[in-house]
């Protein structure tokens, strides 16, 4: 599996190699439309090669995903939290009755009440 999983890796470096390599030539990003940054007075811009927009687009609409899934996934997780602390209370609840329940019995009979 490790094997399968190291050549899908390489198969995937191979491609993005092949697309940097193939998508090299310099592109201008610009903050604002023309006219717009005529009328704000500066337009920042950046040339950057084209593949380097493309990951970098790519890597940012990861980030964002995934970002926004673990704030709607917050009430989720929040409710498992707090169904485990209620669940151990009710276990350590139950033990201790469990132990009040076996005071002063046999200790053989008590344990095969627990096992039970």
């Amino acid at each position: 599996m490790r094997y399968i999983r190291y050549a899908v890796l390489a198969a995937l470096a191979i491609v993005l190699v092949s697309v940097c390599l193939a998508n090299s030539a310099f592109v201008e990003l610009k903050l604002m439309p023309e006219a717009l940054g005529e009328l704000f007075g500066f337009n920042h811009s950046i040339a950057l090669p084209l593949f380097a927009v493309v990951l970098g687009g790519v890597g940012a609409g990861l980030v964002i995903g995934f970002l926004w899934e673990w704030l709607r996934e917050h009430k989720h997780r929040s409710e498992a939290a707090q169904k485990a602390r209620e669940a151990r209370r009710l276990n350590r609840e139950v033990a201790r009755l469990k132990k009040q329940k076996n005071e002063g019995r046999d200790e053989v009979l008590a344990l095969l009440d627990d096992a039970g």
